[in-house]
């Protein structure tokens, strides 16, 4: 190897290095300047220049947080409704990608056509259709009325469909040869290996109903059916811009529970996007 091309090859590397820093401090600041916010007072966040490490963590942040609103339904409302949208779109999403595949029908690619035209649609519009409908339904402030609206498979059907494309087929043929009705190939074949995936799309969907604030706003009117993305809001109403505190501990005890579901999922998550993306 020729020293200009060892040069070139270590400026490179350096480079790159660079730039994966450069991201981690663009991504991982808020974060820590949020966590390290939680613990400090007042005069220490409003402190110029930045106090980076809490001298004496005021831990009673957390506390005053939980106090100052119900963050026990805030978290039991998202708890259920999380969990409970999370659950129909995983078991219609499967259902509908494993008649997609290997179900013998007519006008299979026009259907699968029309679902991936629903992921172009932005939630936006069918804000108002979806309200006027819990509405007349009954459903305000309920937890049908913030599951069933928002339950939507396209994007699981999508990401189930192209995995299921690159699943051996000897293996297909041969538990149906062994007698294996569709419910048997899709539990015992189907799913067992699609388990990154799934796990794939349950990280996807926990955090995206998690996070939701537009929709659970429209769909309630009362605190209590309130959830934790507007309960923070709802803290900041209470505290005030002059009690920072309570307000960030309040978001970091909103962003714990998805960022520990992501952390332990993490290496899946890689291995489901590449597995399901490389077969139309």
């Amino acid at each position: 190897m020729t020293r200009p091309l060892r040069w070139r090859r270590v400026f490179t590397r350096l480079v790159l290095a660079a730039l994966v820093w450069l991201v981690v401090a663009v991504m991982g600041l808020p974060l820590y300047w949020v966590a390290t916010g939680a613990l400090k007072t007042n005069r220490e966040i409003y402190t110029f220049p930045p106090v980076w490490i809490p001298r004496d963590p005021q831990w009673s942040n957390f506390l005053a947080a939980w106090e100052a609103v119900p963050f026990g339904r805030f978290f039991l409302n998202s708890i259920v409704t999380t969990i409970g949208a999370v659950t129909i779109e995983l078991i219609f999403a499967l259902l509908s990608a494993y008649a997609l595949v290997f179900l013998k029908a007519r006008g299979k690619g026009f259907v699968f056509a029309v679902t991936v035209a629903a992921l172009l649609v932005p939630q936006t519009v069918t804000l108002l259709p979806n309200h006027l409908t819990i509405a007349r339904l009954g459903w305000i402030n309920t937890y049908q009325g913030l599951i069933v609206p928002v339950a939507a498979v396209a994007f699981g059907v999508f990401l189930f469909r192209q995995h299921f494309l690159t699943l051996p087929r000897e293996l297909v043929d041969a538990a149906r040869l062994d007698g294996c009705g569709h419910l048997g190939l899709l539990r015992h074949v189907v799913v067992p290996l699609s388990q990154p995936v799934i796990v794939t799309f349950l990280v996807i969907y926990l955090v995206s109903h998690w996070n939701d604030f537009l929709w659970p706003l429209v769909a309630t009117n009362r605190l209590e059916w309130r959830t934790v993305p507007i309960g923070v809001a709802y803290l900041y109403d209470v505290e005030g811009v002059q009690n920072w505190g309570p307000i960030l501990a309040g978001t970091v005890m909103a962003l714990l529970p998805m960022l520990v579901v992501y952390v332990l999922a993490q290496r899946w998550i890689v291995k489901g996007i590449g597995g399901g993306a490389l077969k139309g």
